[in-house]
């Protein structure tokens, strides 16, 4: 009997490992669920500067990809796990970071998009602590509805939104090269 339940608790534990996945000193469920959909993990990255983490970016999609111009132009569901991971990262910090972002991503012609980015930026206007994270999940032919802890804080509509959104993470000149790498999992 003592075998049987030492089996039981082995076979446990085994499931709950597999069922999330480290990265650095974040760990991420392998599967996610947003408005009925399951996605899975396609990979993540940690930023750091000067060797100080700062927070884990992560992809979850429908299907694997490891290439970024797949995952812009793909009109499926999917979503990017922002963690924050050093007391550094401010509401302020990130607000900075996504603006400078959305102009890279558009080349600095952000106007088809700049009342719908104010939108976005305000979702960001609490503080941020250590832990917490951010969900930017495209819906499928709407747009993008972002969750804090879980907790949802608004929707932006279009998936022209979406393009410029993720491009910050898997354009041509990403926000960090480390995080595109991570989650097109083409480095660990």
């Amino acid at each position: 009997m003592k075998r049987i339940i030492t089996l039981i608790a082995i076979l446990f534990i085994s499931n709950i490992s597999i069922s999330q996945i480290r990265i650095g000193d974040v760990v991420v469920p392998e599967k996610v669920n947003f408005d009925g959909e399951e996605l899975v993990f396609n990979g993540g990255a940690m930023r750091k500067v000067l060797s100080f983490k700062t927070y884990s970016g992560t992809l979850y999609t429908k299907a694997k990809y490891n290439d970024d111009k797949k995952v812009l132009d793909s009109d499926e569901t999917m979503a990017i796990r922002l963690n924050i991971a050093s007391k550094k990262v401010t509401n302020e910090r990130m607000i900075k970071v996504f603006r400078k972002g959305f102009d890279d991503a558009m080349f600095g012609n952000t106007q088809s998009l700049d009342a719908r980015i104010e939108d976005f930026l305000k979702l960001f206007d609490s503080p941020m602590q250590i832990n917490d994270f951010y969900d930017l999940v495209y819906l499928k032919g709407k747009g993008i509805k972002t969750y804090k802890n879980g907790k949802e804080l608004g929707f932006i509509e279009g998936r022209d939104f979406k393009y410029a959104l993720f491009k910050i993470w898997l354009g041509n000149e990403p926000a960090c090269q480390i995080i595109k790498g991570g989650m097109l999992g083409l480095s660990k």
